[in-house]
């Protein structure tokens, strides 16, 4: 799956907020100066030649429905920044984390517990 644009993941984020909507719902729901209702409609287009969204057809207009869930692309996400600024390492990320953001030992134990709780059982 191709990687969004600061312009795309903003009209992502507001499909996934939605969980669809046509393209003046998403006009609505961006903060002032709101962009043009035709650029947001470009956006969308792109977005569905790209394979992010599909739409359904109410007349002359369209609902766009999200085909790529928001955990979806953040793990997509967080698995290219892993691989791209941290050699593939999630210790690395971790580490750099933990000593740029001034984690507590006990924050570090935490996400440890949460992250143990989130992997799948080798049973």
């Amino acid at each position: 799956m191709k990687e969004l644009t600061k312009a795309e993941e903003e009209v992502m984020n507001i499909l996934w907020k939605l969980n669809g909507g046509f393209v003046k719902d998403i006009v609505e729901e961006f903060p002032e100066p709101k962009p043009a209702y035709n650029t947001v409609s470009t956006i969308v287009r792109i977005l569905e030649n790209k394979g992010w969204v599909k739409h359904e057809a109410f007349g002359r207009t369209h609902k766009y429905i999200p085909t790529v869930s928001k955990e979806q692309y953040l793990k997509g996400s967080l698995n290219r920044m892993v691989k791209n600024y941290f050699g593939g390492s999630f210790e690395q990320l971790v580490s750099f984390f933990a000593g740029n953001n001034n984690f507590s030992t006990e924050d570090i134990d935490e996400l440890l517990k949460n992250i143990k709780k989130d992997l799948p059982k080798n049973n």
